[in-house]
């Protein structure tokens, strides 16, 4: 027992020794009397993510590198003041290059940086380095950012430790979360670049689905000698990719490279009692400026201004040209412009639009979200004036579909709801894209903003503090946009309103929750409205009641009692319902499994339920599938006994990432119409007032309906004055991605990154009656444009280089729907037909110096892809041969 405690003891001496010995050499230790002279490279490549064959873009920078002991603290051995002298700087490109296509041929280094950027890169500086840590980094305030920077990166070779394990530490990447591993000779140094804090913040789209993804990863390997770096080689790469397409991506790699190639003899210690008078000694203008980096300020030179931005794409923004591609790249180019553009020279730009491209500058601005954006755009409308509605909004939904909302744009919706308001549809408009800025602002995670509280205060209180019917309407609009949890309760007593339109607005704003916040009560009273246990309902509020009983996780006795429902609804809905069902089976949606478990009960699954006939009817399918995304539809149309329209729901969905956004949703719907062929109204709905409207939402944005005629004597003028033509629902310019980063380099480079994308959009809808034909048509046309651009970019002053990425389509989809009336069972033939398109990628390359040369290379290609009508079920099919046969 003795013998083992003495084991014990010694071998606890042995390990604290051994602990104390490695602490003792924590890092680079430099001899005294002794200059290292080093040789040192850094390149920088951009590139497609998979490269290209041209070459990467970039350029590599070598130059000798000569270190020296200055101080040392006699109580600390690797407590040491060091000096760096950088000398013999050389730029070149990093891939071969004819001379014809390099923008650095002919130019010598002095004339690339400058006299006095070079010589401030070669005039030595001062490093603090303290237990293999850099304390203090010395060098002068008067030099340029980026010349400090690369003086930066260099000393971020020299930091590292020689034991394993994980520290944060400060360097020109910022403050990192660093894992060290060490075996003898060597160690590797793994910086865990998501964990780094800077000074720079970015910004990026509130949706996964149309987001930007990075993906990084910086390692660095010592090679050591005696406790000295004989080597250290850096290899950072950073790719980034749009989620919905990643082929459409780029990458940067930043390689470094520290050679020690000789020693001799340096000069001696400077003497002193501390490090900051050893170095007032040396030069009193050095300081102590901080290892962390700093902004840049870049400016472009040669650039146009705005205004000359303006006037070289106003062409592409003509409402005539909004379906071709050549719009949303415009479009992308003029908000870049804008972002750097003061409030005065914004204002110079609106004001000297013409009527037919003012819209689209509106949206430009206004998807900018700068200070001076937003406060030329609060200068520029008037919103007493109920003449400006087109421009009034435009503005709110691009407010709507921003991309990065601050509270400063909520406020200045709040003061413009609070004020005069000229028409009734923009005051309607303010508070529904309000609710739509609470929820994106409550996303990132500033629910408590002041003004974004006052606005859900507004908006959860609105729906009781009114009678008048348009403006129950609209909260309810608001807080559907908003998806606050405290909204639920109020939503589920609307739910069970006797306004049908409260009814409709509040069931499909419940459906849009998570499943977690649908709470047995909201189960209660969706589950009594579709039974009509209290009142009866119209059947559109009772197939709005379904689908979210079908879409929160339903139990068995809801899905039976769902089940035993069918045969005793009206007549079409019965056929609703069925092919719900059947439509949730075949499409596999989370309800599936206990449908069919339900459907093992005879009395719920038998003939005589699932033969019933109508012209209703559920079907889903798939627009797309990828590795990357997949996009899928739904339509959903339900007919009135007499073969009316009573509504029409078609939805498109995107989901990539494990995210799912509502891409659009274009409901039609239609009542009290029975009495123009003299047909019977359905169980409580005989007193309904002839009405048809449609509802829009887009990107998970609710917009204001439109209404096509409301009234009887309004319907007889509409039907008399009907042109054919559809109403224009949606139209204009969208910034859907926006991703705005600086990467900071370990090389001391910054990286800045910008991926756009622009949509061109235009929905319309229409609804003609022929009583001569007995015939009705329904009709929602979509057209768009979509460019994404992704530029990867490192501007050092006097010499920037980059890439861009992109891809554009140009597309169409209509759905049409024809009723024929004029015998019963009426005839139903729907229609969803995407046209054929193209779809191009680009990849460019550009280089520039300071003196104005410049060269940009760039490559294309272009695949087309087939049109195609989107399969529905075998019953359409079937009925739409009747209904073109019977035209004939």
């Amino acid at each position: 027992m003795f013998s083992l405690a003495v084991f014990l003891l010694c071998a606890a001496t042995s390990a604290a020794a051994s602990t104390k010995g490695a602490a003792a050499a924590a890092g680079p230790r430099l001899n005294n009397n002794q200059l290292y002279k080093f040789s040192y490279t850094t390149e920088l490549l951009l590139d497609k993510a998979r490269g290209s064959k041209e070459g990467s873009a970039g350029y590599r920078i070598s130059s000798d590198v000569n270190i020296n002991l200055v101080r040392r603290d006699p109580s600390n051995k690797d407590d040491q003041l060091i000096q760096l002298a950088i000398s013999n700087v050389q730029i070149e490109p990093v891939s071969q290059r004819s001379d014809r296509n390099s923008v650095l041929h002919g130019s010598t280094i002095e004339s690339i940086l400058g006299k006095t950027k070079l010589a401030a890169l070669t005039k030595p500086f001062l490093v603090h380095l303290k237990n293999g840590k850099t304390k203090a980094f010395y060098s002068y305030w008067a030099e340029p950012a980026t010349i400090k920077n690369l003086k930066r990166g260099i000393t971020s070779l020299l930091q590292f430790q020689i034991q394993t394990g994980k520290v944060v530490e400060n360097d020109v990447s910022g403050r990192c979360t660093v894992q060290y591993q060490a075996t003898e000779g060597q160690v590797t140094r793994t910086k865990i670049l998501e964990t780094c804090k800077t000074s720079e913040i970015g910004f990026t789209t509130h949706s996964k689905v149309l987001g930007v993804s990075r993906k990084s990863s910086s390692v660095t390997v010592f090679k050591l000698e005696d406790g000295f770096i004989q080597s250290a080689v850096a290899e950072e790469t950073h790719s980034l990719a749009v989620d919905a397409r990643r082929s459409t991506a780029a990458k940067i790699v930043s390689r470094q490279t520290l050679l020690l190639v000789g020693k001799e003899a340096g000069p001696l210690e400077v003497a002193g009692k501390d490090v900051a008078g050893v170095v007032k000694s040396i030069d009193g203008k050095l300081a102590a400026v901080g290892i962390v980096p700093e902004k840049l300020k870049t400016q472009c030179k040669g650039c146009p201004s705005l205004f000359e931005h303006w006037q070289a794409v106003k062409k592409q923004l003509e409402p005539a040209s909004l379906s071709k591609a050549t719009a949303p790249r415009s479009f992308l180019g003029l908000v870049q412009s804008i972002r750097k553009a003061s409030k005065d020279d914004i204002l110079k730009v609106l004001k000297s639009a013409s009527k037919t491209t003012l819209p689209q500058v509106v949206d430009a601005v206004t998807s900018s979200q700068t200070p001076a954006s937003l406060d030329a755009m609060l200068e520029f409308l008037n919103f007493t004036d109920g003449k400006g509605l087109v421009l009034q909004e435009r503005f709110l939904y691009a407010c709507g579909f921003a991309s990065h909302p601050n509270e400063r744009m909520l406020q200045a919706l709040l003061n413009i709801a609070k004020g005069k308001i000229g028409s009734p549809d923009i005051k309607e408009s303010v508070v529904i894209i309000m609710g739509a800025l609470v929820r994106k602002l409550c996303l990132k995670g500033s629910c408590d903003l002041p003004t974004v509280v006052q606005v859900k205060k507004m908006i959860l209180e609105g729906p009781e503090s009114t009678q008048v019917e348009s403006e129950v309407q609209m909260y309810l609009l608001a807080l559907k946009n908003s998806l606050l949890p405290e909204a639920i309760p109020i939503l589920t007593k609307f739910a069970e309103s006797e306004v049908g339109s409260y009814s409709i607005i509040a069931l499909t704003a419940l459906e849009r929750y998570d499943v977690s916040l649908i709470n047995p009560k909201v189960k209660q009273t969706v589950n009594r409205v579709y039974h009509q246990n209290r009142r009866i309902y119209e059947k559109n509020v009772r197939a709005a009641a379904a689908d979210v009983i079908l879409s929160s996780n339903p139990s068995y006795i809801e899905v039976k009692n769902l089940l035993l429902s069918i045969g005793n609804l009206p007549h079409e809905m019965n056929k609703y319902m069925l092919s719900k069902i059947q439509d949730i089976l075949r499409f596999q949606m989370p309800a599936s499994k206990i449908v069919r478990k339900a459907l093992e009960d005879m009395i719920s699954h038998n003939y005589d339920r699932f033969a019933k006939v109508g012209s209703s009817s559920a079907f889903s399918g798939f627009m797309a599938q990828s590795p990357d995304v997949t996009s899928t539809y739904s339509l959903d149309i339900l007919y009135s006994g007499s073969g009316i329209l009573r509504r029409s729901n078609m939805n498109i969905y995107g989901s990539s990432q494990g995210s799912m956004l509502h891409g659009l949703q274009v409901a039609i719907e239609a009542q009290g119409l029975e009495s123009l062929i003299a047909a019977t109204a359905d169980e409580g709905e005989e007193d309904l007032e002839s009405f048809a409207g449609m509802s829009a939402l887009l990107f998970d944005v609710q917009l204001r309906p439109v209404t096509f005629f409301k009234g009887y004597s309004d319907l007889m003028a509409k039907m008399f004055s009907m042109t054919g033509e559809p109403m224009n629902v949606v139209k204009g310019l969208i910034l859907l991605t926006d991703h705005s980063e600086v990467i900071q380099l370990q090389s001391g480079l910054k990286a800045s990154a910008e991926f756009q994308g622009g949509l061109a959009i235009d929905i319309s809808g229409g609804m003609e009656i022929s009583l001569w034909y007995r015939e009705s048509k329904t009709s929602v046309n979509n057209r768009g444009a979509l460019v994404v651009t992704g530029n990867v970019t490192v501007d050092m002053d006097f010499l920037r280089t980059g890439v861009e990425v992109s891809f554009e389509t140009e597309a169409s989809l209509d759905f049409i729907t024809t009723v024929q009336f004029s015998e019963y069972p009426f005839l139903v033939c729907m229609q969803m037909d995407k046209a054929g398109f193209p779809v191009s990628d680009y990849f460019a390359r550009y280089d520039s110096v300071s003196s104005g040369k410049s060269i940009t290379s760039r490559k294309g290609k272009k695949q087309h892809v087939p049109g195609s009508e989107f399969p529905l079920h075998q019953e359409n099919s079937n009925m739409c041969k009747r209904v073109f046969e019977s035209s004939w």
